[in-house]
């Protein structure tokens, strides 16, 4: 990436009035370092907010103050919550014979031929890695091929990572970085062998059902038969009477 030079100057405003720095179209920030006294530094807004969106924390930014160069990390950097414009920067100031100590992003490149074959699920573990290394040698995003990932279960290590020589990875290389895992199958619910038992089972309740009206009707037959019985013997009780009639005349006669 080539240099990226910011142009400031001391900022005398603090506190409150820093508002009226911002409403000026002018972005405050400060500088500070293990060599550096903490500087209040203001900056072009608009200009800037430009260079600023296109470096990360890694990126080596140069703060041209007072005619010195102070090479510098961005450590910080407020926001508005709403509109999302720049407050406020921290910037810090950095030796460029001293190691350091940065974040780095992750990039992932390629192709992995377990997804494309076996439609598996890419899972990252992690998308930084923290390093040391001279500021010159810093890099802005450490790349990763997935192109190694060929089948489920394939995945990659930190140690897996190549990397310059320059630079010391801080990161337990036995960290995962990324995995390829099986697809998640969905369960197909089947309904429960109980219910279709009991469908299955209504016809022979009709059957039975209809089985016992058959035989209350037979029973019910067989009632009427005996009370015609009962009726055949009522007639011939009113026969057994007619004789007693029969001596109630001839006492009569006599």
């Amino acid at each position: 990436m080539d240099k990226v030079v910011l142009k400031a100057n001391k900022r005398a405003v603090t506190g409150k009035q820093v508002h009226a720095v911002r409403r000026a179209g002018q972005l405050p920030g400060v500088v500070y370092g293990r060599h550096t006294d903490p500087v209040a530094i203001v900056m072009d807004g608009r200009e800037a907010s430009r260079v600023l969106s296109q470096v990360s924390s890694s990126s080596l930014v140069t703060i041209q103050l007072d005619g010195k160069e102070f090479p510098a990390l961005v450590r910080e950097k407020q926001r508005n919550f709403i509109k999302g414009t720049l407050l406020h920067v921290d910037f810090l100031a950095v030796d460029m014979s001293e190691r350091i100590r940065a974040t780095v992003g992750i990039e992932f490149t390629g192709m992995s031929l377990a997804v494309k074959d076996f439609n598996a699920v890419l899972v990252t573990g992690m998308d930084k890695l923290e390093i040391e290394c001279l500021p010159g040698d810093l890099p802005e995003k450490v790349t990763v091929d997935i192109s190694t990932l060929n089948k489920i279960g394939d995945s990659i290590h930190v140690r897996d990572i190549v990397i310059s020589e320059k630079i010391k990875v801080l990161t337990s290389i036995d960290d995962m970085i990324i995995n390829a895992t099986a697809p998640k199958v969905e369960e197909v619910v089947e309904a429960p062998v109980v219910e279709a038992e009991v469908v299955a089972g209504e016809p022979e309740l009709a059957v039975e059902r209809g089985k016992k009206e058959d035989e209350l009707a037979e029973e019910g037959t067989g009632k009427k038969g005996e009370a015609k019985k009962g009726e055949e013997g009522a007639g011939k009780k009113g026969e057994a009477k007619k004789p007693e009639g029969r001596k109630v005349e001839e006492a009569g006669k006599k």
